[in-house]
């Protein structure tokens, strides 16, 4: 290779590789095959787009390419030496489904619907009565929202002033049983006019080839001679085109429909649009199409009751009641976006991030227990046991030594909040990935790394491989999870052993902090022994969120905090440089569980940025844009993203802390000063299910906790901490309880002297 380098006038690899690997910590693996491997065909993706698109500026491009190659936009990125041209400003994407099933269409800003997984694309237009064509990516006057009373619906609507044209998006069962994705579309046009149905050879992440385009009848066209879209009305007008002739958009323009009923495309550009008209007279026209899907759900396995609806599958999900009415949609949008990504495998993402990392899967699966879904995190568990080696290790990217000690405090999480218990084949895995732990831990005496996990890739976002912190607090969460399991099943010899490793661990992990210079550390915990305070110690926040390895005032964590807010911060988000290079919604709110344990009213500041942050549809990409507030890293529509926002709520309600649980301690001032009712619940807590009420005028609000104990003789102190007035214990049994402000010491003393 270095011969042929030479020969050929570039680079040494090998040197360059060797001054490459001089930024990071030695490794056994330097990056990850399966990040490697989508980075290919990302950027493979990315070539072809260079190739397609900036020669062809002409054509009807999605959203994220109108507003990202128009010099004048917020969202503009250079091209110059760029080697792939892919969607860095508009990552944003809403995906509709069934609760059962792993079929995700997706809907992009701008109403350009993606029925096939990774697949080619339809657009719908409006052309007026003199020839103008109004194009929905091109055009600033866009709604859309989300409709989730008892479905799931994506709602678009397209205001110009010729006209508008609605289309609400969904996938359905059909009378054959079958999935099919349906579009009703309804155009006004007062002066009459047409509404146009365009095959498209992209999605929200670029060109995805179109070869071939068949118009079957009037009411149905196929594409690539495997998928047929189907419409209740004849179309009036065709139109076809392929790469050589141009955009298809150019004949609809001029009028010129085709004279044949197929189209070819060599290069996998061929478009098609069919017309609708709507007559002057009328002004108006309904319209309906539909994609059957059973082949591609014939790819996906199902579990369960696949024809469940979204009512019988939320039945027993955690109700939020809050005043608040874009918090209460939020909250509402997000359980169906975790239902929706848990279907099967429990995925980040509907496209993008369509694959299995334990990381994601476990932060998803606690929101799931903690709205009170146990079932579709025990039906995933089972699969957990096919990603674990031979040797322990649960590997679902190489490189990566998180992932044990997630699975390990999922298990115990699971077992405590659903009162459940693994079977033997889960526990026997439990005590081979305690195994893996022990024997991964680098021994280094006289280094900062000592017992530490080897150098890794960890969570890709905190930089460099390097001996993170993060991947040693996950095995001391979950070393600590896994002994009270194993003591719940009699396996007292392995818990002790278990306790010994986890105390082994923190001492080790305790001496490596302390070992870095005072300067370096300002206080907090940086990303690794070898590492400055840097965004990257959002890593180290774990420790504190969701693990609680500290108490709740902990001088490090509060430190770590204070310093990503003063200089990791931007527009009131969390702003990861590495990697994401974007507000992160997650880690935001990370941090802002940090606040809440705290009693830090900043929380409500960093809620009020992420509300903001959403899209119109309730969703958030895994990386907000500083500028033009889409998507620049990552699935646009993040389950992780949905998870933490479900935690962050239910801990303003009730949250976990030692032996107690601590009630109401995030519950806003504006909240209890209305007449509207509080309601949480019910949400799994490690003794048992618990629903929140608040109820009464705000002069006299009371408060209510329906409780549904695991063990009647095992149920924790029950702390009413709500801001602004006075704290007491709840006694079991006591109905509902007046609540006093905190001015009114005397008063409330003595009403709540029974229940102190």
């Amino acid at each position: 290779m270095q011969r042929a380098a030479h020969h050929y006038g570039f680079i040494n690899p090998v040197s360059f590789l060797a001054r490459l690997r001089k930024f990071s910590q030695p490794s056994e693996v330097a990056e990850p095959i399966e990040l490697l491997r989508a980075g290919v065909t990302f950027h493979a993706r990315g070539l072809i787009n260079t190739k397609a698109i900036q020669t062809n500026l002409d054509w009807v491009w999605p959203y994220w390419v109108e507003k990202q190659f128009k010099p004048g936009d917020p969202s503009f990125v250079p091209r110059a030496f760029s080697f792939s041209h892919v969607n860095l400003t508009h990552r944003d994407w809403s995906a509709v489904g069934l609760p059962n099933m792993a079929l995700y269409p997706i809907v992009d800003p701008r109403g350009l619907i993606t029925p096939l997984y990774d697949g080619w694309s339809l657009d719908f237009w409006l052309q007026d009565t003199q020839g103008t064509l109004y194009f929905p990516s091109r055009h600033a006057d866009f709604q859309q929202r989300l409709n989730t009373d008892g479905r799931l619906q994506v709602e678009s609507i397209f205001d110009t002033e010729a006209g508008t044209l609605t289309a609400i998006t969904e996938l359905i069962l059909n009378a054959q049983g079958h999935p099919e994705l349906t579009v009703s579309l309804h155009g006004q046009m007062p002066d009459g006019g047409r509404m146009l149905v365009a095959a498209r050879p992209y999605n929200p992440e670029g060109i995805q080839f179109i070869e071939q385009i068949a118009v079957d009848s009037p009411h149905q066209f196929t594409v690539n001679k495997d998928t047929a879209i189907a419409f209740d009305q004849p179309s009036d007008e065709v139109y076809l085109s392929n790469y050589r002739h141009g955009d298809v958009a150019t004949d609809v323009a001029r009028n010129v429909a085709s004279e044949q009923q197929s189209i070819r495309c060599d290069a996998g550009m061929a478009t098609a649009a069919l017309a609708f008209d709507i007559p002057r007279e009328q002004g108006q026209r309904a319209l309906s199409l539909s994609i059957d899907l059973s082949r591609e759900q014939s790819r996906e396995s199902t579990r369960g009751e696949r024809s469940a609806t979204w009512d019988e599958v939320l039945k027993s999900a955690a109700v939020l009641n809050v005043p608040d009415r874009q918090l209460q949609t939020l909250y509402d949008t997000n359980l169906k976006t975790l239902t929706l990504l848990s279907a099967e495998d429990i995925v980040p993402g509907p496209y993008t991030y369509k694959r299995f990392w334990f990381r994601d899967a476990c932060l998803m699966m606690n929101a799931l227990l903690a709205v009170n879904l146990p079932d579709r995190v025990g039906r995933a568990l089972p699969d957990f046991r096919k990603q674990q080696k031979h040797d322990g290790y649960f590997q679902s990217q190489e490189g990566e030594w998180d992932s044990n000690g997630q699975v390990l405090w999922m298990f115990n999480r699971y077992e405590a909040l659903s009162g459940q218990s693994l079977n033997d084949d889960l526990v026997r895995a439990a005590r081979k990935a305690v195994q893996w732990i022990e024997k991964k831990r680098e021994q280094a005496p006289g280094t900062r790394h000592h017992g530490l996990f080897p150098a890794g890739f960890s969570a890709e976002h905190f930089g460099p491989n390097d001996h993170y912190y993060w991947d040693d607090f996950w095995a001391i969460g979950g070393l600590r999870g896994i002994a009270d399991l194993f003591r719940r099943h009699g396996l007292e010899d392995d818990a002790v052993e278990v306790d010994r490793l986890r105390n082994t661990l923190e001492t080790d992990v305790q001496q490596s902090i302390d070992s870095i210079e005072p300067h370096r550390r300002q206080g907090g915990i940086p990303a690794s022994p070898y590492r400055r305070m840097d965004s990257g110690a959002i890593g180290s926040m774990v420790a504190d969120y969701p693990l609680q390895l500290n108490a709740a005032n902990d001088p490090a964590m509060a430190a770590t905090a204070n310093f990503l807010i003063d200089h990791c911060f931007y527009k009131g988000a969390f702003f990861q440089d590495m990697i994401h290079s974007g507000q992160n919604i997650y880690l935001t709110l990370a941090v802002a569980q940090t606040l809440l344990r705290q009693g830090d009213d900043r929380v409500h500041d960093l809620l009020d940025t992420v509300a903001k942050a959403a899209s119109p549809t309730g969703h958030w990409p895994e990386a907000v844009h500083p500028s033009s507030g889409g998507g620049c890293m990552g699935d646009g529509q993040h389950g992780w993203a949905a998870a933490e926002y479900l935690m962050m709520i239910r801990n303003l309600f009730v949250r976990e802390e030692n032996d107690q649980l601590i009630i109401g301690s995030g519950l806003r001032a504006s909240w209890l000063n209305s007449d509207e009712r509080l309601h949480f619940g019910p949400t799994l807590t490690p003794w048992g299910a618990v629903t929140v009420t608040i109820d009464g005028p705000a002069d006299d609000r009371r408060i209510r906790l329906d409780t549904d104990w695991h063990e009647s003789q095992h149920i924790p102190e029950l702390q009413v901490a709500i801001p602004g007035y006075q704290q007491f214990q709840y006694r079991e049994q006591a109905g509902a309880i007046r609540l006093h402000p905190v001015t009114d010491h005397k008063e409330s003393m003595n009403e709540h002297s029974d229940v102190h």
